[in-house]
C-alpha cells in the first residue's frame, strides 16, 4: 500500500500535537535500532580484526612452534628429541598432503642494535626465503631478500619501521650499516607499517613487525652463535594448497612431529584456520545474544506504537466518523494511521541510527574493540525498525477503519 506524501505531512502535524506521548514512543524504537547498529558494527569490526590478525599467521598455513622451556626441562627432553629442526621441515613438506612450501624462522638472542651513537633493543630473526610471502610481510622501502642473498650468505637485513625510526629518524635507512650484537649488517629494506591494533589472537601472541630485524637463514647461522640446547628452528610454517583441509593436514603433521621427536612434548601446533573458525563461532554466539536483546527492544517499541495509535483512535473517533461521512474509504483511514506509524518508526530509525553510531564508537573507545561499517548494516537496522512500526500499526489502523461512521460521530 502506497502512502501519499500529503498523508505523511498530515501525520507529522498530528503527532506533533502530542509531543510527550510521541517522544516516549520513539524511545523504544530508538533503543532497538541503536542496539542493532552498535551490535552489527562491533561484530563486523571484530570479524575484520580477526582476519587482520590471523593474516599474519596465514589462513592456509600450519605452524609448529618450539616450546619455551627451562634448561632443566631442555636437558631432560634432549635425551629423546633434538628439538625442532630444518629436517622436520623437509619431512613435513614431503609427508603432509597438500603441502606447498615451508618457511623457517629462528630467534637470535639480541643484546643490542647499534647505528652510530644510537643503541636500541629489538628482536632479530633468521628466516628462509618463503617467510615473507607466508607471513604477509611487505616492504615499505627497499626490498625483501633475494635468492642471491641466501646463496651468498650476504650480511644484509630487513628492519621494522619502529627500529628504523629509532635508529635513523626521518633519514632513509636503505644502504646503511647497523650492528646487531657484534655482527655488521647492511639494511636492504624496511617493512611496511601494518595497521595498528591488538597483537594477540585467541591467546597467541603475534610478533610486532615494527620491532623486528630479519636476516637470511644461512647468513645468520654462519654469523650468530648457536646457544646450547636451543632448537635449530623456533617456528616452522607449512603452507597448504588451496582446497586442502587444514584439519586433516594438521593431524598428519602432528603425528609426524611426534614420531620424529619420540613423543617429546617440545612443540606446539597452531592451525590459524581453526583459530579463525573458533573466533567466528564465539562471535556468532555474541551476535545471536545481542540480536535477541535488540529484537526485544524493537518489540517494546512496536508495542508502544500500537498503544499510542489505539489511544489516538479512541480520541479521534469523531474525526474518523466525519471523514467517513464525507466520503473517505476504509482504505483512506488505514493509510492515514499507517502514515503515522511510518513517521514514528522512521524518526525512531533515524535517531536510533545516530545513537547506534555514537554507542559503537563509545564501546570501541572503552573496550578497545574495533568498529566497521557496511551499507547492509544500516539497511538492516532501518528496515527492521520501519517494518516493526508498520507491523504494529496495522491493527490500530484496521480498528479505526472498521468504526461505524454514525456511531463515531455520536461518540463523546
Amino acid at each position: 500500500m502506497k502512502i501519499p506524501f500529503a498523508l505523511i505531512t498530515e501525520a507529522v502535524d498530528e503527532l506533533s500535537r502530542r509531543k510527550l506521548r510521541t517522544g516516549l514512543t520513539l524511545l523504544g524504537m530508538l533503543f532497538g535500532v541503536a542496539s542493532i547498529v552498535a551490535m552489527l558494527a562491533v561484530g563486523e569490526g571484530s570479524r575484520r580484526e580477526a582476519l587482520r590478525l590471523v593474516s599474519e599467521l596465514g589462513l592456509q598455513n600450519l605452524i609448529i612452534e618450539s616450546k619455551k622451556l627451562s634448561n632443566e626441562q631442555l636437558k631432560e627432553i634432549r635425551a629423546r628429541s633434538l628439538g625442532l629442526s630444518s629436517d622436520d621441515a623437509s619431512a613435513a613438506l614431503l609427508a603432509v598432503p597438500g603441502a606447498e612450501s615451508v618457511a623457517l624462522r629462528t630467534e637470535i638472542k639480541t643484546d643490542q642494535i647499534v647505528y652510530g651513537q644510537k643503541v636500541e633493543t629489538g628482536h632479530t630473526f633468521a628466516v628462509t626465503e618463503a617467510y615473507a610471502k607466508q607471513s604477509g610481510l611487505q616492504t615499505g622501502a627497499g626490498r625483501w631478500f633475494e635468492s642471491g642473498d641466501f646463496a651468498t650468505q650476504a650480511a644484509v637485513a630487513v628492519i621494522g619501521p619502529r627500529i628504523a625510526t629509532q635508529l635513523f629518524g626521518s633519514a632513509d635507512p636503505v644502504g646503511e650499516l647497523i650492528r646487531v650484537n657484534n655482527v655488521w649488517l647492511q639494511v636492504v629494506g624496511v617493512l611496511a607499517d601494518r595497521a595498528k591494533g591488538k597483537s594477540e589472537f585467541e591467546g597467541i601472541k603475534l610478533g610486532l613487525d615494527d620491532e623486528r630485524i630479519f636476516v637470511p637463514w644461512d647468513s645468520a647461522k654462519m654469523r650468530f652463535p648457536v646457544r646450547e640446547l636451543e632448537d635449530e628452528v623456533s617456528s616452522l610454517s607449512l603452507r597448504l594448497r588451496e582446497g586442502t583441509s587444514p584439519e586433516a593436514a594438521a593431524r598428519v603433521l602432528q603425528r609426524l612431529i611426534e614420531a620424529r621427536h619420540n613423543g617429546a612434548d617440545d612443540t606446539t601446533l597452531i592451525v590459524p584456520m581453526g583459530l579463525y573458525r573458533q573466533n567466528q563461532q564465539t562471535q556468532k554466539i555474541f551476535t545471536i545474544v545481542m540480536s535477541s536483546i535488540a529484537a526485544v527492544s524493537l518489540l517494546v517499541g512496536g508495542i508502544g506504537i500500537m498503544n499510542i495509535m489505539l489511544a489516538n483512535v479512541l480520541e479521534r473517533k469523531k474525526e474518523i466518523g466525519l471523514k467517513r461521512a464525507l466520503g473517505a474509504t476504509q482504505r483512506d483511514i488505514v493509510s492515514q494511521f499507517l502514515a503515522e506509524a511510518l513517521v514514528i518508526s522512521g524518526m525512531g530509525a533515524l535517531l536510533g541510527l545516530l545513537a547506534g553510531i555514537a554507542a559503537a564508537y563509545s564501546i570501541a573507545a572503552l573496550a578497545g574493540w574495533s568498529v566497521a561499517w557496511s551499507p547492509l548494516t544500516l539497511m538492516i537496522a532501518v528496515s527492521a525498525c520501519v517494518a516493526t512500526g508498520l507491523g504494529f500499526g496495522v491493527f490500530p489502523a484496521k480498528q479505526a477503519a472498521k468504526l461505524d461512521p454514525i456511531a463515531a460521530l455520536r461518540s463523546e
